[in-house]
């Protein structure tokens, strides 16, 4: 019968719903509930750290110490919630007996122990980067109403490129190291770095046939890197049986917790600082392509007397000065670095958008919002904003690896960031004198990494570029075939 006919090309629109995604969204509570305790933690630090710098400001004072009470409070009780990945689920501190480890995950030597909780927090990393991919598939096959969008080719486009994904693929490592740094580190920062000689632990004494105790500091003096005949070389264990990935530094400290620690400080300053300059370039973009004339004339002169300024001395002169005020204590004068960054980059950032936003602002949409009446604002954010979005993506990845270079040259020179915060570049600067020595580890691993991060964040923002713009110079074969735009 005709009415009991279904309309194949309707029926082949319908899409399942319910199961799917309410898995998906089951595993996901259960991936974030497995470490749900680091991630208030590390939420919580940040905003103690952040409030705690704030100046007084009078009847406000008050409330802003009660929200670091509040802060403080909050970041202790997380600590007590146990997580999967943690230094105490997994310990690697242990110490040998005579017989066997103790202290340790199942009995592990502390090698094994601690690649079995570096491998679980990458398999970790790794299972929710699957689960962002599989939701985005949902996305795409149950809730999207349309069956293709412009995005899809995209996609479609970066995963076909492989330089592009072998810069995803660093740069997620990167990222993973910076968030679960505290828990990749064989060690912690406040027991090897800050309070050395408040900390002990336990070790085998071979002279002697005992389990004794020591410092940590006291046990750092003996396991420095100071040349051939003094030296912790990487994948080693010190005279105390502490297992170090990457050595130890001049000072006896262990490299690998002093590197982990460093990305974090890196991304946080990178990330700030680009993020900023993202901001300030889309905005003065947007504002100089919907006016034009006098307007877009200003902000040439504007970023051209940006440029002319020596970033290098500003950045000293700067930094220096801000050295002992509220602002400059801010993550050990990270925050005061991303300001500067984003103050003298931006302009870089704004010239290369600036050509897209006048091309956009030319168009016939532009035009009839401005007949229908719409505020500029609105015009902006709605109607060429998305058109310079790819843009900012792109030289926002290339700028994000120059400014990890200039944070650990800036550090290198003993500059930036201040002491005893880990840094990158301060790792090569205590290396420097031992590069023709047996501890030539020092400063060679650091600089490895960071040609090996810079590179990733060009590569990934060649595969975005390629990907939005399959026209574009260094695309080629079937990237720049099958054509298309975002």
């Amino acid at each position: 019968m005709a009415g009991t006919t279904a309309d194949p090309e309707r029926a082949s629109t319908v899409r399942p719903t319910g199961s799917p995604i309410l898995v998906w969204a089951v595993a996901g509570v259960a991936l974030f509930a497995m470490e749900a305790g680091a991630l208030v933690t590390f939420l919580t630090g940040m905003v103690a750290d952040s409030l705690a710098f704030v100046p007084p400001l009078g009847p406000a004072q008050p409330a802003v110490a009660t929200l670091v009470e509040w802060a403080n409070a909050a970041q202790s009780a997380a600590r007590e919630v146990p997580t999967l990945l943690s230094r105490e689920t997994i310990p690697n501190g242990g110490y040998w007996n005579g017989q066997q480890w103790v202290g340790t995950f199942l009995g592990l030597e502390p090698a094994l122990a601690w690649a079995v909780r570096v491998a679980l927090v990458y398999g970790y990393a790794f299972a929710w980067a699957g689960w962002a991919v599989l939701g985005y598939r949902l996305y795409r096959r149950e809730i999207r109403p349309t069956d293709w969008s412009p995005r899809d080719d995209v996609v479609d486009r970066f995963r076909s490129h492989t330089w592009g994904k072998f810069g995803l693929l660093v740069v997620f490592m990167f990222v993973v190291m910076a968030v679960f740094a505290p828990a990749l580190g064989p060690t912690t920062v406040e027991q090897n770095m800050r309070e050395s000689y408040s900390n002990e632990f336990s070790y085998w004494n071979s002279d002697t046939g005992e389990v004794q105790t020591t410092l940590v500091g006291q046990a750092n003096l003996q396991s420095q890197s100071t040349g051939t005949n003094s030296r912790v070389m990487p994948f080693t264990y010190d005279d105390y049986n502490r297992y170090h990935p990457f050595g130890t530094l001049p000072t006896g400290r262990d490299l690998f917790t002093f590197i982990a620690t460093g990305s974090r400080i890196s991304l946080i300053i990178g990330v700030l600082s680009v993020g900023l300059s993202a901001l300030l370039a889309a905005s003065l973009a947007l504002v100089a392509a919907y006016y034009r004339g006098r307007v877009d004339l200003g902000m040439v002169l504007l970023s051209d007397a940006v440029m002319a300024m020596p970033q290098l001395l500003l950045l000293i002169m700067l930094t220096q000065v801000l050295a002992e005020t509220w602002i400059g204590g801010i993550y050990s004068g990270a925050f005061v670095l991303a300001l500067i960054f984003a103050g003298t980059g931006w302009t870089y950032m704004w010239r290369s958008v600036r050509g897209p936003a006048l091309q956009v602002a030319q168009r016939q949409w532009v035009d009839a919002a401005r007949s229908f009446g719409q505020k500029p604002r609105v015009i902006m954010r709605r109607h060429m904003l998305p058109y310079i979005t790819g843009y900012l993506l792109i030289y926002g990845s290339m700028t994000l690896g120059g400014a990890i270079i200039a944070i650990a040259g800036l550090s290198f020179l003993g500059l930036g960031v201040s002491p005893p915060t880990p840094e990158w570049g301060r790792a090569i600067n205590l290396g420097q004198d031992y590069v023709t020595t047996g501890s030539w580890h020092i400063s060679l691993i650091p600089g490895i990494l960071i040609t090996i991060v810079v590179t990733g964040f060009n590569a990934l923002g060649d595969g975005v570029r390629d990907a939005i713009d399959p026209q574009s110079d260094s695309a080629g074969g079937a990237a720049a075939g099958r054509g298309g735009g975002a």
